[in-house]
């Protein structure tokens, strides 16, 4: 029998349609070691190298069965182009922000002209072109960033970026729209060069870092600028943000978004799938990285994953970045649990 188009049905699935049977795959980072050895693209390499970047990717489909290729393996791309010094990190440990520009002046920077050209932006680019050509049009291309927040932070430090929202409101917005502007310019050139979808990963902005009211003021309005700037390239657009994020689901599904990527943190998962489909938004998720992908057996993965799945997710798939030392049979259980879910469900 031949494959389903996996691009396809990712892509009605994120139109609010329904596809052939429920997507798997990740819309979070997956540096996994054994996908590494196993498709000779290591970190720290694949993180610089376009060509190793893009080997690395596609073997989440050929060794781990997953219907997504998703790039880059770490969240500082961006960060790194707008002057942060980044510790480039090793096979596995991903790349970090050590300090930003802002934690030496605290005035908020201009954007670059030259921003596409800087950093690691050119080997995403490039990659992205890579992946194209490899996939065709069988594979949705899924490529990550950070969001306007964890981007802010990063410029300023989390420390102080957190305080800000507090005492200097004022300077937050001005951070968080220049960030936004980026986002848009970096996620754009993306979309053009062959990528179906853009994932903003926002952790500063979960309940569990900022309070749902500073979200609102502070970072939802640059937010809700990204999917209409993004739909003019014909490209779709997620948001992960992590923890706790209930008491803004509704916010984050305002923000139109095709797709919400939600972790276990969630208290109501149910709940959440309702708001956001009530919206018009897909809901991803959420699958346990850290107590169940990292550290169960595949038995554990499947129970979760069957869980995920009566509570109405569109896309089952971890709930976060995964750790490189998760076992790849944990991911091909992910697989198999949809099959077995849509199956019985038939």
């Amino acid at each position: 029998m031949e494959k389903p188009n996996f691009r396809t049905e990712m892509l009605r699935t994120l139109e609010g349609k329904t596809p052939a049977q429920i997507p798997v795959g990740t819309f979070t980072t997956a540096p996994v070691l054994e996908l590494m050895d196993m498709s000779g693209a290591a970190r720290p390499e694949a993180d610089s190298q376009p060509e190793k970047m893009a080997v690395l990717a596609f073997s989440q489909y050929v060794n781990a069965s997953f219907e997504t290729l998703r790039y880059p393996f770490d969240m500082v791309v961006l960060g790194e182009a707008l002057g942060c010094t980044i510790n480039p990190g090793t096979k596995a440990r991903t790349p970090a922000v050590l300090n930003g520009p802002m934690e030496f002046s605290p005035a908020v920077p201009e954007l670059p002209e030259d921003l596409l050209e800087r950093g690691r932006i050119p080997v995403v680019l490039k990659a992205t072109e890579i992946l194209r050509e490899k996939a065709g049009s069988k594979l949705p291309l899924i490529v990550g960033m950070e969001g306007p927040a964890d981007l802010a932070a990063s410029l300023c430090g989390t420390t102080r970026f957190l305080k800000w929202t507090i005492n200097k409101p004022h300077i937050v917005k001005r951070l968080v729209e220049l960030c936004t502007d980026a986002c848009i310019i970096y996620a754009r050139e993306c979309l053009k060069r062959g990528a179906d979808i853009v994932v903003f990963a926002d952790a500063v902005s979960s309940p569990d870092m900022i309070s749902p009211d500073s979200f609102r003021t502070l970072i939802k309005p640059g937010m809700a600028r990204i999917p209409k700037a993004l739909r003019g390239v014909g490209g779709k657009s997620v948001l992960h943000i992590c923890g706790a994020a209930d008491p803004i689901i509704a916010d984050m599904a305002e923000c139109g978004f095709d797709g919400l990527s939600l972790e276990e943190g969630i208290k109501d998962l149910k709940m959440a799938v309702e708001t956001a489909h009530e919206a018009g938004t897909a809901v991803i998720g959420s699958v346990s990285t850290s107590s169940t992908l990292f550290r169960g057996r595949p038995e554990d993965v499947k129970r979760e994953a069957f869980e995920c799945l009566r509570m109405g997710v569109d896309v089952l798939a971890p709930g976060c970045g995964l750790a490189p030392e998760t076992p790849l049979r944990n991911l091909k259980a992910l697989v198999e649990a949809r099959n077995e879910f849509c199956g019985r469900n038939r």
